[in-house]
């Protein structure tokens, strides 16, 4: 995905730019009606090129969990250069956790209105989800810890909300 970006932003910025010449040459020829046609394609290359540029970071996007006395901190890398926090949570507060391979995970995630946060890079990875509610809101954060986290997390977490099944 990051070499098709690549390759977008390279033939978008030269095609926009090739036609900045056929715009002036248009507003002459053809009028204003065929130099604003000219002049929308121009912008929508140009445009196109920058905006790909400005998002291929997000192509290579990892998630980092860091578990410091009973709280979850949640992060996301962008191109091994830019983090972003995504928030923290007191493992205390949370309802149910355990493995998305469960049954339980279904019970949850199948609730009207609940609010999903995809935290984890790799569909085929030991996912591990968190359930809880805030604000009168149900949230299910899906994330991929080690296996070391799961037993931090699982030692943290209320007795009775880690669910095996």
């Amino acid at each position: 995905m990051l070499a098709v970006a690549w390759i977008l932003i390279v033939i978008n910025g030269f095609l926009g730019v090739l036609m900045l010449n056929n715009v002036l040459t248009a507003f002459a020829q053809e009028g204003v009606v065929g130099g604003l046609v000219n002049l929308l394609f121009t912008l929508l290359m140009i445009g196109s090129a920058v905006l790909v540029f400005l998002f291929k970071d997000r192509l290579r996007t990892e998630y980092e969990y860091t578990f410091t006395n009973g709280a979850l901190d949640f992060a996301a890398v962008y191109n091994n250069k830019k983090r972003k926090a995504l928030g923290t949570m007191n493992l205390k507060n949370i309802k149910a956790c355990g493995q998305v391979a469960s049954g339980s995970f279904n019970r949850y995630i199948n609730q009207p209105g609940i609010q999903r946060k995809n935290w984890f890079a790799n569909r085929d990875g030991n996912l591990f989800y968190i359930y809880y509610e805030k604000d009168q809101e149900k949230h299910i954060v899906i994330m991929e810890p080690s296996e070391e986290m799961v037993e931090l997390i699982r030692g943290a977490v209320p007795r009775g909300s880690y669910e095996i099944n």
